[in-house]
């Protein structure tokens, strides 16, 4: 973690707070009257007790005081379930707005480029660690956000009724705000250690989601080298560790929490002492002033305890805004990609569509591939020298070109860098003798499709899996599926396209896998087709007749760029592109 590093959490929670203003102002709204009618039974109680001992100032009876508080009680119930309604919207819509700018960053990035755990450039962060990101951490974030609205209403009636209680004796009241003062310093004294701890949990159970996701992942490899045992000790430990980080955590958050409220339960003893004294001596106070004072002793003690809770909180969100921050890299300006406004498409509290303009996709015009430039191509690895350098080459439109090359040379990179999935380091890519300012945008269908060495497939249908989410004619289905030799498997199966694929495909071969993921590209009808090594898991048979189709299809229709081995496909290939180790 760079320690270094300032988050301006003000400014993050207020645009949180601004993104959905008038929703924030409802909720706070009824949430003023929850916290605020308190006030009204405290007067009422007090009159009360005047009249019976004839102290009071209205010429009213008794029975008319409990009607004025039994109605004052059902207001205040009522508010509360209105408030709910008003709480649970504004909080959906805050937890929604981070995970939302949170998966959209993700999903800009270069896809081939890891995640990164704690500014740390060798510390990959795996799939499962991004649960306590999506989960605990936005959690938090969302009930720093809801409580400042809670604090302010809080605030509005301890304001009020500080006026009050002074107005009838000063020194009293002031003993009871006392408390405030000494939760503020507390709580700067233990800043470090408040963030220190949470940051240890949170690590913590980034283990354990990261591990239970190698598990799932790895599952045949674990069996087949009968490591279960040596899984579930290493599982088993990184629990305990987490139960200690946790237990640590949680028992200093309630040590917090205690403090605050033994602190406000030691100021208020002092007040009971006094106001008691005073009453004895008959010296400027009322019974009825006594119960005034023990009344609002409650909920002004609740807030003080809540101001220092809060005030707790906020540094543990600052753990949580710190940890996305080294997630998606960004240690300037947050307020533009975390907690950037975005349309969520939501219902409103009344289960209304929320009026949003309606995102369109961004149309752009391009001519059919004629000529593909690539100059100086090159990208390192982090950490390392291995990647590529210096690579330039040409490719003609209907033409098929090989890349091949010593193993480790850097093939598979050079696809990814071309294709903006690995970001560009230097080096220059044309389309028809136009620059390419963004790959990672531009290498889209249908301009190109990508089939990687080991595709990946979703727990749906073929028919999901090959369109994912578009529409293409039946006919079209039916030519990729006959030119990438898939059509006969498809025939075999009880539901034909309709038959679940299971967990990553987990229900198909290794070489049904690889004709899925060139269905799904043909589909697309791209102008260049990028194949990484696809026929590995084909046998001779279906990897000639494969590659016979793609060809015989190849001069009218696409343009092909594979890396392959296949001395025989590299005989019949137009281009060789030879990449050797630096």
């Amino acid at each position: 973690m760079n320690q270094n590093k300032k988050i301006d959490i003000k400014q993050l929670l207020w645009r949180m707070i601004r993104y959905n203003f008038r929703l924030y102002l409802i909720d706070a709204f009824f949430w003023l009257f929850i916290a605020g009618l308190p006030i009204i039974p405290g007067l009422i109680i007090r009159e009360f007790l005047n009249t019976l001992t004839n102290q009071s100032q209205f010429s009213l009876s008794p029975w008319t005081f409990v009607i004025l508080l039994v109605a004052t009680g059902i207001g205040r119930v009522i508010f509360i379930f209105i408030g709910r309604v008003t709480k649970t919207q504004h909080r959906f819509t805050m937890s929604a707005l981070i995970r939302h700018n949170l998966l959209r960053i993700i999903l800009n990035r270069p896809a081939a480029l890891a995640l990164k755990r704690e500014n740390q450039s060798q510390n990959n962060l795996a799939l499962g660690e991004l649960i306590s990101y999506f989960r605990d951490d936005v959690e938090l974030i969302e009930d720093n956000v809801v409580s400042t609205s809670e604090l302010f209403d809080a605030g509005v009636f301890a304001t009020i009724a500080f006026i009050i209680l002074a107005s009838i004796n000063w020194q009293m009241t002031i003993l009871i705000f006392l408390p405030v003062v000494g939760i503020v310093v507390f709580i700067q004294q233990m800043e470090h250690r408040i963030k220190r701890y949470r940051r240890a949990s949170r690590m913590a159970t980034e283990n354990v989601t990261g591990l239970i996701g190698e598990i799932f992942n790895s599952v045949q490899a674990i069996k087949v080298a009968g490591a279960e045992t040596s899984v579930i000790n290493h599982f088993q430990k990184l629990n305990d560790q987490r139960r200690r980080t946790m237990l640590k955590d949680q028992l200093f958050t309630a040590i917090l929490n205690s403090s605050f409220q033994n602190l406000v339960n030691f100021g208020t003893g002092i007040v009971l002492l006094l106001s008691a004294n005073l009453l004895k001596n008959n010296i400027g106070l009322t019974v009825g002033d006594f119960a005034l004072f023990v009344y609002y002793l409650a909920y002004i003690t609740d807030f003080i305890t809540f101001f220092g809770e809060f005030m707790a909180l906020t540094k543990q969100t600052e753990v949580s805004f710190e940890r996305m921050t080294d997630l998606i890299e960004d240690n300037t300006n947050l307020s533009n990609t975390l907690v950037a406004s975005r349309p969520l498409y939501l219902n409103n509290i009344w289960g209304e569509r929320q009026n949003l303009p309606r995102i369109e996709p961004i149309q752009q015009t391009y001519s059919d591939l004629q000529t593909l430039t690539v100059q100086n191509l090159t990208y390192l690895h982090q950490g390392s020298n291995q990647g590529i350098k210096n690579i330039t080459f040409e490719i003609q439109r209907g033409t098929l070109n090989v890349i091949t090359g010593d193993i480790g040379a850097g093939k598979t990179t050079l696809l990814q860098v071309l294709l903006g999935l690995l970001p560009l380091q230097t080096g220059k890519i044309y389309w028809n003798g136009c620059l390419i300012n963004d790959p990672a945008i531009f290498f889209t269908p249908p301009r190109s499709a990508y089939v990687p060495q080991i595709p990946q497939l979703f727990s749906q249908t073929l028919r999901d899996n090959l369109l994912l989410g578009r529409q293409a004619p039946r006919e079209d289905i039916e030519k990729a599926l006959y030119n990438s030799v898939f059509a006969e498997d498809i025939g075999a199966m009880p539901l034909g396209l309709e038959t679940l694929v299971g967990y990553k495909g987990v229900r198909l071969s290794g070489g049904q896998l690889q004709r899925a993921a060139i269905t799904r590209a043909l589909i697309h009808q791209p102008e260049l087709l990028v194949f990484d090594d696809i026929s590995s898991a084909l046998d001779v048979q279906t990897e000639e007749q494969l590659w016979r189709r793609l060809c015989n299809t190849q001069k009218q229709q696409h343009t092909i760029l594979v890396v392959s081995h296949r001395e025989w496909l590299i005989n019949r290939a137009d281009q060789i592109i030879v990449i050797n180790q630096q």
